[in-house]
């Protein structure tokens, strides 16, 4: 395969171990010589290929790249919803590729907000019920005035009380929004939270995640395919069969695109 292009300046790799470097101040999520294979043999799929990557915190990053990139799996494996064949993923000072099943389980559920494409709400519950969830699953006691300032930020005053069907698709996804950001976590991992959107409700929650990020202090990380919603982040990773090929800071979607691109004329 040939070298891949230099969308942008990525810097001078830190000679940090990775532990330091992943408990830096300013890095909330770090991969190191991150790989995922999947089969054996001839059926063998290299979906990520030594992937190094640290995302800051307080920030909002985009991953992208072409289809089949590896853009999901790099996510799912930050979070620790998938393994890592080799490599590291720390969250903080965890390293989150050594922890037990009960481990992950905790650190899901205390330190990291999911936000999924198809929104995931119980619909036998109302708004409310359901931002509350990871509350309720953690038995943890709420926090009166974070759950106030969630849902001011997100515009949810007046939609507490409705249930799933009663509410849009973009309603909905803030709503999804909201119960990942109400145990506050160290970060927020989005797959594609537009994708069933249509453009107005895909504006308003992206709107919303940097909002998360400007006033709530929040870390977010999102997948996407869509050049002009990466550009409601601050920085966008690109991905290149299985490899960081590129790196983008304060991204428009005519930037995104050429990046996008120049990775397609290589693969060519």
């Amino acid at each position: 395969m040939p070298d891949l292009p230099a969308i942008s300046t990525v810097g001078t790799m830190d000679t940090k171990s990775p532990l330091e470097q992943a408990s830096s101040p300013g890095v909330a999520l770090s991969a190191r010589e991150l790989t995922k294979i999947y089969g054996r043999g001839q059926a063998q799929v290299r979906a990520l290929d030594g992937v190094d990557v640290d995302f800051g915190q307080g920030r909002f990053t985009a991953i992208m790249g072409p289809s089949g990139s590896g853009k999901s799996t790099l996510l799912y494996l930050l979070a620790g919803l998938e393994g890592a064949t080799s490599g590291t993923v720390h969250l903080g000072a965890t390293e989150v590729t050594s922890l037990t099943d009960t481990g992950l389980t905790k650190l899901r559920r205390d330190r990291i907000g999911f936000v999924f494409q198809a929104f995931n709400l119980l619909p036998m519950f109302n708004a409310k019920d359901n931002i509350l969830l990871p509350v309720s699953l953690a038995g943890a006691k709420l926090d009166r005035a974070w759950f106030d300032q969630v849902v001011d930020t997100l515009g949810l005053g007046d939609r507490l009380t409705h249930r799933p069907s009663e509410l849009s698709g973009g309603q909905q996804q803030r709503v999804a929004v909201a119960r990942a950001l109400i145990t506050r976590p160290d970060v927020i991992l989005a797959d594609e939270p537009t994708g069933n959107l249509d453009t107005r409700s895909g504006i308003e929650v992206l709107a919303f995640l940097r909002r998360s990020v400007r006033e709530l202090g929040q870390t977010v990380v999102m997948v996407t395919h869509d050049p002009a919603a990466a550009a409601y982040a601050q920085r966008v990773v690109l991905l290149a069969d299985g490899r960081v090929a590129g790196d983008i800071v304060n991204p428009t979607p005519e930037a995104v695109m050429s990046g996008l691109e120049a990775l397609r004329t290589v693969e060519v």
